[in-house]
């Protein structure tokens, strides 16, 4: 097939253009500007527009489908262009359901924790040498690409993202899927820029649930008060199997869980971890994966891509960064830590990056979520603000929205910088998250100055 990719750049676009190209199809793609690694590795696969921008002479009667990522507008001229020769044209999800109609469609949906379990299912698939198709939001060590797609493959593992599917395609992408076996791990509420309301937020989820197949199943966090009630509440004919956090134990720094056969160390930690992990089981079971094979397997999972990532440690240091920035991550990571490592002092950065950290009327919702560390600093830049259109930010309102006191807010990359590296982080831990870069924060640096 000829292919041609508008938003070639995009995190997932990328992935999905080289998987394809993978199969042997033609790939072509714009965009108005891309980003490592995105860049080099459309480069390195001989699928790096020549130049960026968006050109009408790019989309021709030749092509056989069109795939649009969210960057582009609904205005874009390469979109009319395809419009006006009637060609087909898929939202990225659009895509992914249409080559997996044919297989066991399992999704993994929820606020927090889908990149986690979906990597820690396709860990123990690649494991044990169980060959699945895939889409997930982060890269896993060992695989090539964030995105695999077969013909032959019965089971397609995908990540389900509540964010909407493109331009011209204003629904969430988890409602594409038509999972035949899915999971949620929890409710709270996020993207309010799409979904102003939190019943609104929530309504997506119940759609969610009235997509699955009927004879399918739903795999559900029940300690998260939302995701019970959603799901014991849904009409469609599915069967529910419920999950909770299993038995463990933190000794020394080191996570055991709790299993038949005894006490088993394994690599990540953390409360919201080892929620995630007994979805994960309940999946790969699902998936026709023993018990104890689940469990031999995972305990050699690391984590994924920038979630509880670590990047330095010393003798009486160690250093994390993690994805976190919606509330409830930035409650469940730091708490992680703090119980991990007990007795050092924790120091926790918070870059407010996202359209929703830097609203305003959202502010209220991170009240206590910064409690558990003994030094708390927030960046944002007034620039993003600016960018996005929000009302502006002053840091008296992030102090109160957080209510601590002694909460350090910083605006200004250099002076977040040099904070940073005048620390002595002896008997200490740091913790790093964002979705962003804290304005160009030198990560070497920083590693440096624990070890």
């Amino acid at each position: 097939m000829r292919i041609h990719f508008i938003a070639i750049g995009g995190s997932a676009m990328h992935n999905l253009a080289i998987a394809l190209h993978h199969k042997g199809e033609d790939i072509s793609g714009s965009d108005d500007e891309i980003f490592d690694p995105s860049k080099s590795r459309l480069a390195a696969h001989g699928l790096l527009p020549e130049q960026y921008g968006w050109f009408e002479d790019n989309i021709s009667t030749d092509i056989d489908a069109v795939i649009l990522g969210m960057h582009a507008k609904s205005d874009n001229i390469e979109l009319l262009r395809a419009i006006e020769l009637g060609l087909t044209i898929y939202s990225y999800p659009e895509f992914l359901y249409e080559h997996s109609k044919n297989k066991t469609r399992v999704v993994i949906g929820g606020s927090h924790g889908k990149t986690t379990i979906t990597s820690m299912i396709l860990h123990v698939m690649h494991y044990h040498d169980k060959q699945v198709d895939y889409m997930v939001g982060a890269q896993l060590e060992g695989f090539d690409t964030m995105v695999h797609l077969t013909k032959d493959n019965d089971f397609i593992v995908l990540e389900g993202d509540e964010y909407l599917s493109s331009a011209i395609d204003r629904r969430p992408k988890f409602h594409l899927y038509k999972p035949n076996i899915a999971l949620l791990s929890g409710i709270a509420w996020d993207h309010i820029n799409v979904f102003p309301t939190f019943d609104n937020y929530v309504e997506q989820f119940r759609v969610f649930l009235s997509q699955i197949t009927h004879g399918g199943a739903i795999v559900y966090n029940q300690e998260d008060t939302q995701v019970k009630q959603v799901v014991e509440a849904t009409q469609n004919q599915i069967k529910k199997y419920p999950y909770q956090t299993p038995e463990y134990t933190v000794e020394n720094g080191d996570t055991l869980l709790e299993t038949q056969d005894g006490p088993m160390p394994i690599e990540i930690f953390g409360r919201h971890n080892l929620n995630n992990l007994e979805g994960a089981r309940w999946i790969c079971q699902l998936m026709g994966v023993q018990q104890e094979d689940f469990y031999e397997a995972i305990a050699t999972f690391t984590g994924a891509s920038k979630r509880l990532e670590k990047i330095a440690e010393g003798k009486s240091s160690i250093a994390y960064k993690d994805f976190a920035h919606s509330p409830s991550k930035v409650m469940a990571t730091t708490q992680a830590l703090k119980t991990q490592y007990p007795e050092r002092s924790l120091l926790a950065c918070l870059e407010l990056h996202t359209y929703s950290s830097l609203n305003p009327e959202f502010l209220s919702q991170y009240k206590g979520t910064l409690d558990s560390v003994d030094k708390a600093i927030v960046f944002y830049s007034p620039k993003a603000v600016k960018i996005k259109k929000l009302d502006a930010v002053s840091s008296a309102q992030i102090i109160e929205a957080f209510e601590r006191e002694d909460l350090l807010v910083f605006t200004q990359p250099d002076a977040f910088q040099d904070y940073l590296l005048d620390q002595d982080f002896t008997n200490a831990s740091l913790l790093l998250m964002s979705s962003g870069n804290y304005g160009g924060l030198d990560f070497e640096k920083v590693e440096e100055v624990l070890k």
